[in-house]
């Protein structure tokens, strides 16, 4: 299951993610940060417990377009990195 929750701080939207994130969940999570691209964005990843591969190549396209991930757990980052 997926939990998205926004906060904001000044100018800048916190989209804090708990749970699982795959293919079948990217909707809701482009949804939420579609929502947000008037501000500045900041995913974080803390509490995510599980990603696939489709959810990785998203990540990854979030941070070419100027997004945040903050609290990336280090399996997460390293799977982006060889995805690059």
């Amino acid at each position: 299951m997926l939990k998205i929750t926004r906060s904001t701080n000044g100018g800048t939207t916190t989209l804090t993610v708990r749970g699982r994130i795959d293919a079948g969940q990217l909707s809701d999570l482009r949804g939420s940060i579609e929502a947000e691209r008037t501000t500045d964005v900041v995913i974080d990843l803390n509490e995510v417990s599980l990603v696939d591969v489709e959810a990785v190549r998203f990540l990854l396209h979030c941070e070419t377009q100027g997004m945040r991930l903050a609290s990336c757990p280090a399996y997460v980052r390293e799977w982006m990195v060889r995805e690059k």
